[in-house]
C-alpha cells in the first residue's frame, strides 16, 4: 500500500496522502471524547458481577481493563465522583433505577450482555436445589403466584425457605425496578368473574384486620390473614377479569401479602415473613402501583435492620424512595427515611442516620399530599420521633434518646397501642441507660399496663429487653417492685 492507499486505523477508511494522521477526522473526533472499548466488557468476571448486580465491581474491572479514570466515568455517566469512588469501594450500592441505568448506559455496556441484568440469580451460600424455584426468577404474573403460594403454605410447603439478603437481595429489589409488568387481564372458562365490588370488599377485610393489628397486636391474625390471601390467589388463579380490575386485584394481593407478612414477622417468624413481603413486592410490580411497591419494600428494610442486615434496609428503603419520586406523599417519603435511618444507625452512621431522620420531619410537616396512601394513616410526628429515639438508642446516645421519646409520648396515636407499648420500653431502657433509673423504672410500669390484651412477639422481646436492663438495679425498690410485677407479666402472656 502506498502513501495515497493509507487507510484510518480505527474504521478503515481511506487516508488522504495530505493526511498526516493514522485515522480519519471523524474517528480523531470520537477519539478526543472518552469512552468505555467494547473489550473491557468481554471478560468472565464482568459478566459475573453483572449477573449479580455487584456494580461496584463492574465499574472497578471495567475501570481495569480500560484504563479509564474515575473522571471520565464522571464525564461518561454524570455521577459524582464520590459517588463513584465510594460504589467501586464498596461504600455505597447503586440502589436506584436511574443511577444504575446512568451508570451502565455512559459505561457503554453491549447489547448482548443486558441479559445478565434479568438473570437467575444464586450465590453458594444459596445454593439452586432441584424443585426450589429461583427467588429471582422472571418478573411475570404467574411467579408471582407461585411466589405467594409457596409463602403461605400451599403446594410448596414442604419445600425448604430460605432467607434472602445481600447481593441477592439488592439484585431481587432492583430487578423490581426495572422488569417489566406483564398485562393482568384474564378469562377462566369455569372461573369466578371478578367484580369491582368484590375487590373493594376484599380490600375492607384486608384494612379490617389491620385496625385489629394496631389496637390489639398480631395475635392469631397470620392464620386469617393467610386464609384471606389464600382466598385472593384463588381469584387471581382462577378468576376472569379485565385489564383494570386485574391490576386492581394485584394491588390487594400486594396489601394483603404485606400485612400477612407483617403479622408474621410480629409473631417471630422472620424468614417465613421474608417470603411473604417478597412475593408481595411482586404483586405490587404486577399492580403497578408504586406506592404498594415501596410498602412492601419498607417491610423488607425493617426484616432487614431487624435481623442483622442493615445494608439490607438502606438499600430497600432507598429504591423504595426513587421509585414512588412522581408521588406527592410526603408522609410516604418520610416513613422510607425513618427506615433508612434505622439502617444507618445499626451501622453506626451517625451522620447519615440524623440526616435521613431530619428530612423526614420536615416532609411530615408538609402535611398530606396528593397521592397519599390510605393505609398510611398512622405516620406522624409521634412515629417519627420514637424512630428518632430508638436510633440515638443503637448509636449508644441514651440521654438524646430518652429526650426523643418523651417528645413522642403526646403524639403518637393513641390507638396504636402495640407502637406505643413498644417505644416505651425503649424509653424505659433509655432513661435507666441514662443514668435516671427511678424515672425508667416507672416507665416501665406503665408500659406492663399498656400491654394488657396486646398479643405480639416482637412486643415481647421489648419486654424481656427491658426487664433485663432493669435487674441491673436489682436492689432499689422501684427496680424491685418492677422485676416482680414484670416475672408476673411475662409468665401471664406465655401461657395466653
Amino acid at each position: 500500500m502506498n502513501r495515497a492507499e493509507r487507510a484510518c486505523t480505527n474504521c478503515g477508511t481511506t487516508l488522504s496522502k495530505y493526511n498526516p494522521d493514522r485515522q480519519c477526522a471523524l474517528c480523531s473526533r470520537m477519539e478526543a471524547t472518552p469512552r468505555i472499548p467494547d473489550r473491557a466488557w468481554r471478560d468472565e468476571q464482568v459478566s459475573r458481577a453483572l449477573a449479580a448486580w455487584d456494580f461496584g465491581e463492574v465499574l472497578r474491572l471495567v475501570r481495569r481493563r480500560s484504563g479509564a479514570s474515575q473522571m471520565t466515568v464522571r464525564s461518561l455517566t454524570g455521577l459524582t465522583q464520590s459517588f463513584i469512588s465510594d460504589l467501586e469501594n464498596g461504600r455505597k450500592q447503586a440502589g436506584s433505577r436511574d443511577a444504575i441505568i446512568d451508570l451502565l448506559n455512559g459505561l457503554g455496556l453491549p447489547a448482548d450482555l443486558q441479559p445478565l441484568l434479568l438473570a437467575p440469580f444464586r450465590t453458594p451460600e444459596q445454593p439452586q436445589t432441584p424443585g426450589t424455584p429461583d427467588p429471582a426468577l422472571p418478573w411475570t404474573t404467574d411467579r408471582m403466584v407461585t411466589s405467594l403460594d409457596e409463602a403461605v403454605g400451599g403446594a410448596m410447603k414442604r419445600r425448604k425457605v430460605l432467607a434472602l439478603g445481600g447481593a441477592g437481595l439488592t439484585q431481587y429489589v432492583l430487578q423490581s425496578a426495572i422488569a417489566p409488568a406483564e398485562a393482568m387481564a384474564a378469562s377462566s372458562p369455569d372461573g369466578t368473574r371478578v367484580t369491582a365490588p368484590l375487590v373493594e370488599s376484599l380490600q375492607a377485610t384486608t384494612d379490617a384486620l389491620r385496625q385489629v393489628d394496631a389496637t390489639s397486636g398480631s395475635g392469631t391474625l397470620a392464620g386469617t390473614a393467610r386464609a384471606h390471601l389464600k382466598v385472593i390467589l384463588g381469584l387471581v388463579k382462577h378468576g376472569t377479569y379485565d385489564e383494570r380490575t386485574g391490576r386492581r386485584l394485584a394491588a390487594v394481593t400486594a396489601d394483603t401479602a404485606i400485612q400477612t407478612g407483617w403479622y408474621t414477622f410480629d409473631g417471630g417468624a422472620h424468614t417465613a415473613a421474608q417470603r411473604l413481603f417478597l412475593g408481595a413486592l411482586r404483586a405490587a410490580h404486577a399492580s403497578g402501583d408504586s406506592r404498594l411497591r415501596a410498602a412492601a419494600l419498607s417491610f423488607l428494610a425493617i426484616h432487614g435492620y431487624s435481623v442483622g442486615n442493615p445494608r439490607d434496609a438502606i438499600t430497600a428503603a432507598r429504591t423504595a424512595r426513587q421509585s414512588i419520586g412522581d408521588q406527592d406523599s410526603p408522609a410516604l417519603h418520610a416513613m422510607l427515611l425513618t427506615r433508612q435511618a434505622r439502617g444507618h444507625a445499626r451501622l453506626r452512621e451517625d451522620r447519615h442516620a440524623m440526616a435521613a431522620l431530619d428530612e423526614a420531619e420536615k416532609l411530615r410537616a408538609q402535611g398530606p399530599g396528593e397521592h397519599d396512601p390510605h393505609w398510611l394513616y398512622w405516620i406522624n410526628q409521634g412515629e417519627i420521633l420514637g424512630q428518632k429515639g430508638s436510633c440515638h438508642l443503637d448509636l449508644a446516645r441514651p440521654t438524646e434518646a430518652a429526650a426523643a421519646f418523651d417528645a413522642a409520648r403526646d403524639t403518637l396515636n393513641k390507638e396504636d397501642a402495640r407502637t406505643r407499648a413498644q417505644f416505651l420500653t425503649r424509653a424505659a431502657t433509655a432513661q435507666m441507660r441514662a443514668g435516671d433509673a427511678d424515672t425508667g423504672c416507672a416507665t416501665g410500669q406503665e408500659v406492663l399496663t399498656l400491654v394488657d390484651g396486646i398479643h405480639s412477639a416482637r412486643l415481647d422481646e421489648h419486654l424481656h429487653a427491658m426487664l433485663r436492663e432493669v435487674s441491673q438495679f436489682g436492689t432499689a425498690a422501684p427496680a424491685r417492685a418492677l422485676l416482680e410485677r414484670g416475672r408476673t407479666v411475662m409468665k401471664e402472656r406465655a401461657t395466653t
